[in-house]
C-alpha cells in the first residue's frame, strides 16, 4: 500500500462544556475519527486530529444560570474531566484545546472583519424570543418548544433533533423559557449581524454536486435537499449576551458572536494552537491551504444534528473567508440511544463513559461502539449487547484466539516462535486470506466504514480459529512436533497481523499483544496534557507524540526462533447477570 504520504486534517466535533461526556457521544463523534486517525497515520500520512471544549455554547451558560456560577466556573469543572476521558479512552487528538482562549478569540475575529469586509455579514433587525419575567432575550438554546417542521415536542430554539430542521427559534410552536419556563413570551425587535449564506447557496450546492459519492448517503442527499431548494438566507451571528467572543467594531459592547459561528472556526483556531505550541506558527497551513490535488484532505467527525453546520453553514463560511480546503469527507453518524431515546446531557439521560471506565476495559467499549456504530441508521443501546459483544465476538473470536496459541507456544516451544518447516496447502492458504485483511480491512477504514471493517476483522480471525480446530496443533504435536511447530508458526504469523489491523480499534491490548510476541517498541505515540497560558488565564490541553511510534500498517514477518513473553488473556470475560444488574438494577 505504498504512496506518497497525504496530509489528513481530522476535525471533530466540539463537545459543550456543561456535563460530563456519554457514550452516545464517543460512538457518534469522538471513537470513530480515533480508529480512522490512527489506521491513517499507521499508513505513514500526516495527520493532525484537532477539537476542544466548546466553552461559548448557551448549554453551558443555561448550566451555569441554574447553579448560581459562572460560565467559567462550569467549564472549569467539566473540560478537564473531557481530557481524562479522552485519555483512558485512548484517543489521540494532535491538539484537544478549548474555545475561551487569546488564540480562538483572535482568530474569530479574523473571520469575522474578513467576513465583513467581503460582504457576507451584513447588520439587520431580527425578531427574537424575550422573557418579560426576567427581562432578557432568549438565545435559541434558552428556548424550547414543538418543531415547526415534524411537531416533536421537545425541539430546540435552532434545530430540531428529531428531523434535523434548521430554523429560527420565533417559529417554534408553543414556545417556552428554559430560564424561568414561561411559555407568556414575547417577540421583540433587536439588531443583529447577519451572515448572508444565501450568497453561497449556488457554489455549494455546484461543490456538493460534483465528486461526493464518498460521502455516506444520508449526509450527502440531506446536504444535496437542503442546498437544492436554494432557501439559504442570511442568519444572526451575534446574540444579546456577555459570555462569548467580542464583536470587534465599537457600539456593540452588549453583544457578542455567537456559538454556532465561533465553534466551528474552532477546527482553524485549534490548527494554528496546534502549530504555535509546536513551534512552528505557520504549520497548520499544510492541512488547510494545500488543495487535494497536492494530497489534503480534510474530514469532519460529527453527529447527525451537527451535518448542516457542516457540509452547508461551516463550508460556506469557508468559501467566503477564501484560500481554505473545503471538507473532504463529512462521516456524520446517526445516534446511539437508549431504550428508543436519544442520550442528552442537559436531559440527564446518559451513560457516562468515565463512570463505565472505571469498571470495563477500554478496548471493551472501543470494539462494543465501532461495532455497533450508528453509521447509517440509530443504533439502541443495552447492556446484553455490549456483554454479548465483549464475550461472544471480542473475547470468544479474537481474545481466545490470541491467548491459547501464544500460550501454547510459550510452555510447549521453550517460549520461542517455532520455526517453521514446509508450508502444506492449509498453511499457505490461510496466510494468503489473512494477508488480504491489509487490503480489505484498509479499504473499510479508508472509507470511514469502521463497523463494517469490525467485521470483517472478526471473519478473518474466525478464519484461523477454524485453521486451528482443523489442524490441531495440541493433538499433533505428541506425534509430530515438527509440524506442529509448523502450524503454530502459522497461526501466530497471522495473530501478529491480525494484531497490526486491529490495532487502531484496539489500540491498548494490541500493544499487549505485541509485547507478549516478543516486540520491544511502541506501536503508537503517547498522549500528554500540557498547561497553556495566554491573556484570558490558562487552560489544559491534551496532545499526542507519535515521534516513537512504531506501528506500519503492512505484513511484518514473524521471525522463528523469536523470543516471546509469558502471555496472559487481553480481555475480561463479562458476568452477564452482574452488569445488566450493577448497571440497570434488573435482572436479565
Amino acid at each position: 500500500m505504498s504512496h506518497s504520504p497525504r496530509k489528513v486534517l481530522i476535525g471533530v466535533a466540539w463537545p459543550y462544556a456543561n456535563g460530563l461526556q456519554h457514550i452516545g457521544h464517543i460512538a457518534g463523534a469522538y471513537l470513530p475519527p480515533d480508529v480512522f486517525a490512527r489506521f491513517q497515520r499507521m499508513k505513514g500520512n500526516d495527520v493532525l486530529m484537532v477539537s476542544g471544549s466548546d466553552t461559548h455554547g448557551t448549554p453551558v451558560t443555561i448550566k451555569a444560570d441554574e447553579e448560581g456560577v459562572t460560565p467559567a466556573d462550569v467549564i472549569d469543572r467539566y473540560h478537564p474531566t473531557f481530557i481524562e476521558s479522552y485519555r483512558k479512552l485512548g484517543l489521540t487528538f494532535d491538539l484537544f484545546t478549548h474555545t475561551d482562549t487569546e488564540n480562538h478569540w483572535k482568530v474569530t475575529q479574523d473571520f469575522f472583519a474578513c467576513h465583513r469586509e467581503k460582504g457576507y455579514i451584513y447588520t439587520d433587525t431580527q425578531q427574537q424570543m424575550f422573557d418579560p419575567q426576567v427581562q432578557r432575550f432568549l438565545p435559541d438554546r434558552y428556548v424550547e418548544g414543538e418543531c415547526p417542521k415534524c411537531g416533536s415536542a421537545e425541539a430546540r430554539g435552532d434545530q430540531c433533533d428529531s428531523c434535523g430542521a434548521i430554523y429560527d427559534a420565533t417559529e417554534l410552536k408553543n414556545p417556552r423559557s428554559k430560564i424561568s419556563g414561561s411559555t407568556d413570551l414575547e417577540v421583540r425587535e433587536t439588531e443583529h449581524f447577519f451572515l448572508d449564506l444565501g450568497k453561497v447557496n449556488e457554489p455549494l450546492l455546484e461543490w456538493v454536486g460534483t465528486g461526493k459519492d464518498h460521502w455516506r448517503t444520508n449526509v450527502r442527499n440531506f446536504t444535496k435537499a437542503q442546498l437544492a431548494e436554494r432557501k439559504l438566507r442570511g442568519r444572526p451571528i451575534t446574540r444579546d449576551i456577555s459570555w462569548g467572543v467580542e464583536i470587534p467594531e465599537p457600539g456593540y459592547e452588549s453583544k457578542r458572536i455567537y456559538v454556532w459561528y465561533d465553534a466551528v472556526i474552532g477546527y482553524l483556531s485549534a490548527s494554528k494552537e496546534w502549530a504555535s505550541l509546536s513551534g512552528d506558527p505557520d504549520a497548520w497551513k499544510t492541512w488547510w491551504t494545500e488543495g487535494e490535488s497536492d494530497g489534503s484532505r480534510s474530514y469532519y467527525f460529527i453527529g447527525k444534528d451537527n451535518i448542516p453546520f457542516h457540509t452547508i453553514i461551516w463550508p460556506g463560511m469557508l468559501w467566503a473567508y477564501g484560500g481554505l480546503n473545503l471538507p473532504y469527507d463529512v462521516p456524520g453518524n446517526e445516534y446511539l440511544n437508549m431504550k428508543g431515546r436519544k442520550f442528552s446531557k442537559s436531559r440527564g439521560n446518559i451513560i457516562g463513559i468515565l463512570d463505565v471506565l472505571e469498571r470495563y476495559q477500554p478496548d471493551a467499549w472501543r470494539y462494543a461502539l465501532t461495532a455497533a456504530a450508528p453509521e447509517g441508521n440509530d443504533v439502541d443501546f443495552a447492556w446484553e449487547d455490549f456483554v454479548d459483544r465483549v464475550n461472544g465476538e471480542l473475547v470468544a473470536n479474537w481474545g481466545n484466539l490470541a491467548n491459547r496459541v501464544l500460550s501454547f507456544a510459550f510452555k510447549r516451544f521453550d517460549g520461542k516462535v517455532p520455526v517453521p518447516g514446509e508450508l502444506q496447502e492449509v498453511d499457505a492458504t490461510l496466510l494468503a486470506e489473512t494477508k488480504a485483511g491489509f487490503e480489505s480491512v484498509g479499504a473499510l477504514l479508508e472509507a470511514v466504514k469502521l463497523r463494517a471493517a469490525a467485521g470483517e476483522l472478526l471473519r478473518i480471525s474466525s478464519l484461523v480459529n477454524n485453521y486451528i480446530t482443523q489442524t490441531a496443533p495440541f493433538t499433533v504435536i505428541k506425534t509430530d512436533t515438527a509440524r506442529a511447530g509448523t502450524i503454530v508458526w502459522t497461526a501466530l504469523q497471522c495473530i501478529e497481523w491480525l494484531k497490526t489491523m486491529w490495532s487502531p480499534v484496539l489500540p491498548h491490548s494490541c500493544q499487549l499483544l505485541h509485547e507478549y510476541l516478543g516486540h520491544d517498541t511502541a506501536l503508537f505515540g503517547r498522549q500528554y496534557t500540557e498547561t497553556v497560558r495566554d491573556v484570558r488565564g490558562e487552560h489544559l490541553v491534551l496532545r499526542y507524540d507519535h515521534s516513537e511510534a512504531a506501528g506500519v500498517w503492512g505484513p511484518a514477518h514473524l521471525s522463528g526462533g523469536q523470543t516471546l513473553r509469558q502471555p496472559a488473556p487481553l480481555f475480561t470475560m463479562l458476568d452477564a447477570k452482574e452488569v445488566v444488574a450493577r448497571e440497570t438494577g434488573e435482572e436479565t
